[in-house]
């Protein structure tokens, strides 16, 4: 084993540590606590530093990748191994994770007022009050600091874990280890029941897509008798028998693996119909809600999907009819972006809105792996990452600042997460804006200059370049809606005039939390021109497609890149840039929402999310309460258990009075009524000799000798 391999070993563990050693000795001292969080994740960024400059300058990575195995578990005859593995797939999703994670821990720093004053906390997880500093409000730190240190630590080792495994087992151990993180961080302020209820339903959401991701992990080693990535998915013969070996359902062993694996993802990744719990994820921290958009839980989901892409694609040839398990992602995927950005439109929680629009991207993602477009998927993947981590911790930073705001004015009935609750905070926070701007056009996919233009315009020329025109136009106009609302924010947040007293007090954020906002504005640029069309007009080939050759050649056949079509190219251009137009437009000056009185119902609509939650409340929520009541509680527990229970306690007590009767009773009472009045007669018997009376029987005995002894004496004897 080379040091590369050891140090990819090791990456996963720096996180565990510091989640291990804040919870048992660390969690009184704050700056210890998160002294050891940062430095792990500074650690785990530079042993990911290290084995990605050698995966990157090695040779053909996809078919000599970085791999390393040991045996861990006796399996029937044999063992089941372990190990580690970095391809150009891994590689480049380790490069993302490992940026992320470094600056979301760097920001928490800031974002939780480390420095301040304790305040007047109730410690039931309650966000801050604020505390009293030379007669000025100032937001006083989070009393649950070291805790929350503890688990984004444990966060990061779930996805660090996931990433550079070389088998499904402890790919699946590591998306577990993430959904009960996100449990204890969505509920971290667990003061506030919509805390909590939010964590229940996250959790209770993704372990619906986490059953059905389990049976397919067991039907592939039943089927292929290894999880091993490597014997599975670069093995040729073993894919063409998984293909050809018939299963339920009219599908082969393949197609139905791939659509129970799947529907892990829609859970994870909060693909339609299990997309309900994101949105309401914004109930914890703004860090968390960037671990679980950009660098965790839901980019696992798509990971995995991608990690797993020659199983779900196993007899599919380009240009050829799609398997079911694509067939499934493309339609869900793109649904579930069309149907996403229509909500987000209609949302006035600054978070809420981001929260609709990574559902969204999310499913341009699963839509471009559906339609084969794999290198495509990928980037998007990348990209999206660098420019939504940038957008929730812009999205903090800009709360962070309208909360001084409400500090300054003690109105705490202001919401500092509405956007109408803000406005002109661009002069007030201009680092944030001109960060936030930047990660706004990216989402928007603005031409040229952002990451997010060149992966979205890629998988729109996929599309259409291989004939999925209705994929290719429901992309599209989710493409139109995102840059509409991505405007609408930032024009409501940070342009014209406050619109409250809080937003003319706000002021910009420590260098904790500006400064990871710089440096992920720069990914969220510079990201995209590793990947720029070789046949792209004027520019292509300036620089070479490095990100589609490599990643490229993850896959055992390397996919073809599109010829260059102007149809997606100015379809792209047309929406990002006539979203952003309308989007500007239409809120520039807005008092009220001029989206209310265009749409009239069908805003009621978007703005309550189509009512799914409240259909999920009737369909499955009331009726596991009520099935709960009246069977669980009603029939089992009153009835069942507790009829049980009386009827052994009704026999107990006829058996005891059974035996008091019968036994007890003639038996054990008699024989002791027996034994004690022997005892009494005894005891009198001894009384008497204590009292004297027995000189009256001496005196009695030996006149009664006298007389026997002269009797014998003097009348029986002659």
């Amino acid at each position: 084993m080379n040091l590369t391999e050891i140090i990819t070993w090791l990456l996963p563990l720096p996180p565990l540590l510091a989640f291990g050693l804040i919870v048992l000795f660390t969690n009184k001292n704050n700056r210890l606590s998160h002294s050891l969080a940062v430095g792990a994740a500074a650690l785990s960024f530079l042993g990911s530093a290290f084995v990605l400059a050698q995966a990157f300058t090695t040779e053909h990575l996809g078919e000599n990748p970085i791999a390393s195995r040991l045996p861990w578990l006796p399996v029937g005859g044999g063992t089941l191994d372990v190990g580690v593995l970095i391809d150009p797939l891994s590689a480049v999703t380790l490069a993302f994770v490992a940026v992320t994670v470094l600056m979301i821990f760097i920001y928490s720093v800031g974002y939780h007022n480390f420095g301040q004053p304790v305040g007047d906390h109730d410690h039931k997880g309650l966000p801050p009050h604020g505390a009293k500093e030379h007669g000025h409000a100032v937001p006083s730190i989070e009393p649950m600091y070291a805790r929350f240190f503890a688990f984004i630590g444990l966060f990061a080792f779930g996805m660090y874990t996931l990433v550079v495994s070389d088998n499904l087992l402890t790919l699946f151990v590591g998306w577990e280890i993430m959904g009960l993180c996100s449990y204890l961080l969505i509920g971290f302020w667990f003061g506030k029941e919509s805390a909590r209820e939010a964590a229940k339903k996250a959790f209770m959401t993704t372990r619906v897509g986490d059953v059905f991701m389990l049976l397919g992990v067991v039907y592939l080693y039943s089927a292929a008798g290894t999880l091993s990535f490597r014997e599975i998915l670069f093995n040729e013969e073993m894919l063409n028998h998984l293909a050809t070996t018939p299963s339920w359902f009219g599908l082969s062993a393949a197609g139905l693996i791939g659509i129970l694996l799947f529907i892990g993802t829609i859970g994870k990744s909060a693909q339609f119909p299990l997309h309900v719990w994101l949105p309401d994820a914004m109930e914890g921290p703004t860090p968390v809600s960037a671990m679980i958009h950009a660098a965790t839980m839901v980019s696992a989901g798509v990971y995995m999907v991608a990690r797993l892409f020659p199983l779900l694609s196993a007899g599919w040839h380009e240009g050829g009819a799609l398997t079911p398990a694509m067939t499934a992602m493309s339609v869900i995927g793109a649904f579930t972006a069309l149907f996403a950005a229509t909500i987000a439109v209609a949302q006035n929680d600054i978070k809420r809105v981001l929260a609709y629009s990574t559902i969204s991207q999310l499913g341009y993602m699963v839509a471009a792996l559906g339609i084969g477009a794999f290198v495509a998927a990928v980037f998007h993947l990348v990209t999206h990452a660098f420019f939504k981590a940038l957008l929730f911790l812009g999205s903090g930073s800009v709360i962070h600042g309208m909360e001084h705001g409400v500090l300054h004015t003690g109105d705490h009935k202001v919401d500092p997460q509405n956007m109408w609750n803000m406005g002109g905070l661009a002069g007030k926070m201009p680092t944030t804006f001109w960060t936030f701007l930047v990660g706004g056009m990216a989402l928007s996919g603005f031409p040229l200059i952002t990451a997010g233009f060149w992966s979205k315009d890629e998988i729109l020329a996929d599309a259409w370049g291989n004939g999925h025109v209705v994929v290719f136009g429901v992309l599209a106009l989710s493409a139109l809606l995102t840059a509409f609302y991505t405007m609408r924010q930032i024009t409501l947040t940070f342009l014209g005039k406050p619109r409250t007293k809080e937003a003319e007090h706000a002021h910009e954020t420590p260098l904790t939390m500006t400064g990871p906002l710089m440096v992920l504005a720069v990914f969220a640029i510079a990201a995209g021109w590793v990947g720029i069309p070789e046949h792209f007009p004027f520019i292509g080939g300036v620089l070479p497609n490095w990100f589609h050759e490599f990643v490229g050649g993850t896959l055992l056949e390397h996919p073809h890149a599109v010829d260059f079509d102007p149809i997606p190219l100015f379809t792209s251009l047309g929406v990002a840039l006539g979203g952003l137009l309308l989007g500007y437009l239409v809120y520039r000056e807005a008092k009220t929402d001029p989206l209310k009185k265009v749409l009239g119902p069908v805003h009621r609509v978007l703005e309550n999310k189509y009512y799914m939650d409240e259909l999920y409340d009737w369909a499955f929520v009331r009726p596991s309460r009520r099935i709960a009541h009246d069977f669980a509680y009603m029939f089992v527990d009153r009835n069942l258990i507790d009829g049980f229970l009386h009827a052994v306690g009704e026999l107990s007590y006829w058996l005891g009075g059974f035996f008091r009767e019968k036994f007890d009773r003639p038996v054990v009472n008699g024989f002791g009524d027996w034994v004690a009045d022997t005892a009494q007669w005894f005891g009198n018997a001894i009384r008497k000799v204590q009292s004297g009376s027995i000189q009256q029987y001496m005196l009695l005995s030996m006149l009664l000798a006298f007389i026997g002894v002269f009797f014998y004496l003097w009348v029986l004897q002659p």
